[in-house]
């Protein structure tokens, strides 16, 4: 008997006076609410199957200039008049954007 199963016959019973014997036996027979904390591993073929969305998602909005801050590109002209990009910044939401939206593709949709 569960806890709440106990709290419901209680409450149809007439009122009246418990013995001691009556009511340890009551609590004896309540059941402990048992909690399973569940760990699910990642098969290695659903990681790979994810690694791969994730880099077909980022390659393509790659292509769109998406991914990289093109206002903090910095250049340096070469000896031989060859530009070189010394630095860019990412954009590290956008990225994690495209990453998210890859995860969820892969759960069960229950909110824990």
């Amino acid at each position: 008997m569960t806890k709440a199963q106990t709290l419901a016959a209680l409450k149809n019973q007439l009122d009246s006076f418990y013995s001691l014997q009556q009511v340890i036996a009551i609590i004896e027979g309540i059941d402990p609410e048992v909690i399973v904390e569940k760990e699910t591993k990642l098969t290695p073929a659903i990681a790979g199957k994810i690694a791969e969305e994730i880099e077909k998602v980022l390659d393509y909005n790659n292509t769109n200039s998406d991914l990289v801050d093109t206002d903090s590109v910095e250049f340096e002209l070469d000896y031989d008049n060859k530009i070189s990009v010394t630095g860019a910044g990412i954009e590290i939401y956008r990225i994690m954007d495209h990453i998210e939206a890859v995860l969820t593709q892969f759960t069960d949709g229950d909110d824990e």
